[in-house]
This record gives C-alpha cells, sequence and structure tokens, in this order.
C-alpha cells in the first residue's frame, strides 16, 4: 500500500483531527453502519444507555473512549490508492458521531482494517461544511497491536450489559431448582430463605433435609453478578423456533422478597465439534455451554456451565461444606 509520510505539512491539521481528548464532555456517541443498525449511546446520571433501552457495558465503553481519546494518523493514504479504498469505505464504513451537549464535535468514518491489522482506514467529516475531506487516512493507536473497528459497534444488542441476575441473599426470598427428565427428577430441590441465617431446604417430594450452613451460604453467592457470554435473541430465527418446542433440561425460579419471579430455563446445546482429543470422547451436548431462556421468555442467550452450572446441584451439594 503506497503512502506517504504523516509529516508531510501540506496536510492540514483539521483533516487529520480524529482524536477527541476530552471524553468526559461526550454526551452522545451515534455509531451507523451501512446496513441500518445504528447504535445511540447517551450519557445518563446512571451511566452510559444505548437508544433508550439498554445499560451499556462498561469495558466496551471503556474501549470505545479510549479510541477516541487515543487515536492517531499513522499515515495518509496515496493518491493513487485512495479512490480505491474510498469506493470500498462507501459501502463498507461506519459513520461515527461525536456529540457535546447537543453540539457535533465529530462526524468520521471507519473503514477495514490495514493488511498488517495494526490500523483502520478513516475518513473525517468537515462538519462546518457538512461534506467529507477528500483524504481517507491510516489510524491507529499507538502501542497497541490491533485494528480499531471492533471498538464501534453499530448493532444495539453488542452494547448490552451481559447481567443476567445480582441477588445478594438480603434481597432472595425463595429459589426452586426443577430437573425435567425422569433421571434427574428426584434431584430437584427448593430453598426458602426465612433470614440470611436461617433456610429451609426441601427435596422434589417437599420433605424438608437437613444442610449444612457453609454450603447453603455458598450456594446463595452463586445468584450474585451471574452474567451471559452472548445474547442471540433473534439471531437465528429458526433456532428460537426449534428451542421453544422443545423441554428444557433444568428450570431455575428465582423470587426475591419483593415477590418478584425470575424464571430461568436451559437448554441443551448440540455439540459441534470433533472427538475429544484427550479421552476419545464424542459428546451428544456441548459440554462447555447450553443455551439459556430468560426476562419473562423474550431473551435468549449462549451461556457457560463453568458459572451457571453452579445453580445445577442435587440435595446432596448442601450436606457437607464446600471444598475449596
Amino acid at each position: 500500500m503506497p503512502i506517504i509520510s504523516c509529516t508531510d505539512k501540506r496536510l492540514p491539521e483539521h483533516e487529520r483531527d480524529f482524536a477527541f481528548k476530552d471524553t468526559s464532555a461526550i454526551t452522545q456517541i451515534r455509531i451507523t453502519d451501512k446496513n441500518g443498525a445504528c447504535s445511540n449511546l447517551q450519557r445518563t446520571a446512571k451511566g452510559w444507555i444505548v437508544n433508550n433501552l439498554y445499560t451499556c457495558r462498561s469495558e466496551a465503553i471503556l474501549n470505545l473512549m479510549e479510541v477516541i481519546k487515543r487515536i492517531d494518523v499513522k499515515s495518509p493514504v496515496s493518491s493513487e490508492t485512495a479512490p480505491t479504498i474510498l469506493k470500498s469505505m462507501s459501502t463498507s464504513a461506519l459513520k461515527v458521531e461525536l456529540l457535546c451537549a447537543s453540539k457535533t464535535v465529530r462526524v468520521f468514518y471507519v473503514g477495514f482494517e490495514t493488511e498488517d491489522g495494526e490500523g483502520n482506514y478513516m475518513l473525517l467529516e468537515n462538519t462546518a461544511k457538512g461534506s467529507n475531506f477528500e483524504k481517507p487516512f491510516i489510524c491507529f493507536i499507538p502501542g497497541f497491536k490491533g485494528y480499531l473497528r471492533p471498538r464501534y459497534i453499530a448493532d444495539p444488542q453488542e452494547w448490552r450489559d451481559r447481567l443476567v441476575i445480582n441477588y445478594s441473599p438480603e434481597i432472595l426470598k425463595s429459589i426452586k431448582v426443577q430437573y425435567t427428565d425422569a433421571v434427574s427428577a428426584d434431584s430437584s430441590f427448593d430453598i426458602e430463605l426465612l433470614s440470611t441465617t436461617q433456610f429451609t431446604l426441601r427435596n422434589a417430594k417437599g420433605k424438608s433435609l437437613a444442610y449444612n450452613n457453609e454450603a447453603m451460604r455458598q450456594y446463595l453467592k452463586y445468584f450474585m453478578n451471574i452474567n451471559y457470554e452472548r445474547l442471540i435473541t433473534s439471531k437465528n430465527i429458526k433456532r428460537e423456533d426449534s428451542l421453544k418446542h422443545s423441554k428444557p433440561f433444568v428450570e431455575v425460579r428465582v423470587t426475591d422478597k419483593a415477590q418478584q419471579c425470575k424464571t430461568f430455563l436451559f437448554y441443551r446445546a448440540p455439540f459441534t465439534g470433533k472427538v475429544n482429543p484427550e479421552m476419545g470422547i464424542q459428546y451428544t451436548y456441548d459440554p462447555d455451554r447450553c443455551y439459556l431462556n430468560f426476562e419473562d421468555g423474550k431473551e435468549w442467550a449462549i451461556v457457560q456451565y463453568f458459572v451457571f452450572g453452579k445453580w445445577m446441584v442435587s440435595p446432596l451439594y448442601f450436606l457437607h461444606p464446600v471444598q475449596n
């Protein structure tokens, strides 16, 4: 890719001034792709929200603010190559708008990554005239190895906070874990919290069981700050319809002291890999992940057993202290 030095004095500073240092002054960010997806991020007293619907993931906001503040020009694109780059950007670039108190302070376009994978082709808009500058640039973050486009997210769903539940024992009223298959049905149980130190544990037949206090307290902590791995709502309608007509292998109902009940339905995910290279096992289902249906049946996500599998125990779990 032919380039010319970014120290070329013929290049006006305002044509390559992508960075905006005072990120604390930014109140709104709009990111739009060529397919019509748009993330409208707004700063509120409680944090950033997207499209007036969802709380944004804090790490995604931090990554975006870092690139807004630290982005720099590595080099401009040569006059010979610029037309090809601009043509490609016209059909694939993301449009990014930065606003401070309703005033637009930056508008630029984020194109595809460079061949070395350490930057992206970008183009500034002359906000005073409402037209683009003529020359695209290769932009990067000094000291960062990687391209920048993944930080600019146009899909609102990708901004969403991944939190599924965050209930401390003080909030909890009851937990009911029900296994639906015949083999595991006897492992179902429910817990009623009489206080933060007194509990009732019952088996599938409603019989009260003895329990170890340490094991019970540890189990209740597994409902704090629990996140899904990836949201898949509306990503594959055929898959959703298939899951809706199948039976979850476990159902967890969590009720708080305000009598608000959250229901979590877990469905097996098919194993799509090869035979386990260490054990020679051909799995029927994914041993690491499954599907979760939550938010009154409206949302679907892929979750890890490492996180949610801690809910899926039997009454035997509560007989002995947890081994660390």
